[in-house]
């Protein structure tokens, strides 16, 4: 095949793939992120709000909000719900504490068909370990540099 060729082809090659691939619509995948993640924040303000109102302060309220998210995160994901605002929203449901109680509650429910051990425990942090693994790493690293400044 000769350049001018091969670049023919080429061409015709990548048009062809993309006539298979649905066009990405940028602006409208990054409005839901935004308005996905601004309503689970949101839900997060506003359970501040009512334990603040309860009598909660400081860390005991920040715990309990973090606490609640996690768990409706997990409640969601065991319905099957999570997984289709995850499709509609995309990043807008991952970045909140609940994509990631989704991202240890999924693959243990996935696995639980192994058993406890094996399979929910063992393959329950697969996608945030290695966040978990870096969290502490990274915290410690700046913990151990505040001490010396």
């Amino acid at each position: 095949m000769t350049g001018k060729n091969r670049e023919n082809y080429n061409a015709n090659y990548i048009a062809y793939v993309n006539s298979f691939d649905p066009p990405t619509h940028h602006l409208k995948n990054c409005l839901r992120a935004f308005l996905v993640g601004g309503f689970v924040c949101t839900i997060g303000q506003f359970l501040r709000y009512i334990l603040e109102a309860a009598g909660l302060y400081g860390d005991e309220l920040a715990g309990t909000v973090s606490v609640i998210l996690i768990f409706l995160g997990c409640l969601l994901t065991g319905l099957g719900v999570y997984d289709r605002i995850g499709r509609n929203a995309g990043a807008g449901s991952i970045v909140p504490i609940t994509g990631f109680a989704n991202s240890v509650c999924s693959p243990a429910m996935e696995f639980k068909t192994e058993g406890l051990v094996y399979g929910m425990a063992a393959k329950m942090f697969i996608v945030a370990g290695p966040i978990i693994v870096y969290g502490v790493l990274a915290g410690t690293i700046v913990g151990i540099i505040y001490l010396f400044l």
